[in-house]
């Protein structure tokens, strides 16, 4: 098992804190979105892309069936993205997977519900919602924690 995961888990209450992805600050990186459709809503400043869709800031990787983009009023910048549909994260050599995804583009934030698994290398937690953090690369995991921790290196 990695010392850093092994003492970032221990660390925190009730084992639920984790480091996830890399700590380096992404939300001011363009987001780039491909997907098999787009359907945009110029009254409420929204765009859906469903089918296969694939996003990416920096080394930050999200995948799902569908993301709903929320911009500003002034549709100049994207303020969130809500993903469902089997939504994947992955960041550096961590990776998520979970019902629905909301990332908060200021907040740097990717709060993940419903059955979310979080994988790095061997180690294995899950729980029903995680919070993280992309600036400081951390993680919070609440709702039913669940690990496996590997003990050899």
């Amino acid at each position: 098992m990695s010392t850093t995961l092994a003492a970032t888990l221990l660390s925190g209450p009730a084992f639920g804190d984790l480091a996830f992805g890399t700590s380096r600050d992404t939300s001011d990186l363009p987001v780039q979105v491909e997907a098999d459709e787009l359907s945009v809503d110029q009254k409420d400043g929204t765009a859906t892309f469903t089918g296969n869709v694939k996003i990416s800031q920096g080394e930050m990787l999200l995948n799902a069936g569908k993301v709903h983009v929320v911009y500003s009023e002034d549709k100049k910048k994207i303020l969130r993205l809500l993903a469902d549909g089997g939504v994947t994260l992955v960041s550096g050599q961590d990776a998520a997977e979970a019902a629905q995804a909301d990332y908060d583009i200021d907040a740097a934030t990717v709060v993940l519900t419903g059955n979310v698994l979080v994988t790095q290398g061997q180690n294995v937690i899950s729980g029903e919602r995680v919070v993280i953090d992309l600036d400081a690369g951390t993680a919070q995991v609440g709702g039913r924690v669940r690990t496996t921790l590997e003990t050899k290196e």
